[in-house]
């Protein structure tokens, strides 16, 4: 039995299943990233609600495991070793578990790299650039008199959905035939954007060839189903 007692996050969401991996996360773009990975690998996990409305990763015991504040986060009780590894930023716990799983990334050195520029490029300019134009036209940035912003979020995202459009050009998947990180790192956020942000107009959504194919060929796969429900939003 893992002791995860050493971790103040497990007294505010003890685990019941401490040998699993615990998952503190919210159906997010950024959460579900981590959750469809756990689902797509098979790995036996515990996911844990975090309540971002009512500000719960500002807690002490949230920003003990993630001082940045952000979900998600995991604890692997069979980390390297054999020892539990705390984890923020869903880009590393997407390319550590895939290491962990031997899944869903190249073991090709190259094709390797090549995947994680496109997780990176997920993390650096797709989930900023679609949460902020989310920001500006769904929620509060709306009442902003000053459109500049949300002109300025509006055209980079168009510029971002052109690049995955060409890079989608004759692929299935971001790495080709391949499905990996890359495609998971990326689903929630062009979901979101059209969905949940309501921003498929604003960027010409429906214009693109590619990326819609792309997005409901991910979407149709049973483990991103789940993924994108868990942790599951108290009733």
């Amino acid at each position: 039995m893992a002791d995860l007692s050493a971790f103040p996050i497990a007294t505010r969401w003890p685990a019941r299943h401490p040998d699993r991996i615990q998952l503190y996360s919210t159906p997010t773009p950024n959460g579900v990233k981590v959750s469809i990975m756990l689902e797509e690998t098979e790995l036996p996990y515990e996911p844990h609600f975090i309540n971002i409305g009512q500000n719960e990763t500002w807690t002490p015991e949230f920003l003990s495991l993630n001082p940045n504040g952000k979900i998600p986060s995991i604890i692997d009780p069979n980390g390297p070793g054999g020892k539990p590894l705390p984890l923020f930023e869903s880009g590393a716990i997407l390319l550590y578990l895939a290491e962990k799983t031997g899944k869903l990334l190249p073991s090709d050195p190259a094709r390797r790299y090549e995947t994680i520029q496109w997780v990176f490029f997920q993390m650096a300019a797709v989930g900023p650039m679609f949460g902020q134009l989310g920001f500006f036209h769904k929620f509060a940035g709306r009442e902003i008199e000053d459109k500049r912003p949300l002109e300025r979020y509006r055209n980079e995202s168009k510029r971002l959905l052109g690049v995955l459009e060409t890079r989608l050009e004759g692929r299935d998947w971001i790495m080709g035939e391949d499905y990996t990180i890359a495609d998971i790192s990326l689903l929630g956020w062009v979901r979101n954007l059209v969905g949940f942000y309501g921003a498929g107009e604003l960027v010409d959504f429906d214009s693109l060839k590619h990326v819609p194919v792309w997005l409901e060929r991910g979407l149709a796969r049973p483990a991103v189903q789940r993924g994108l429900d868990s942790p599951k939003r108290p009733e």
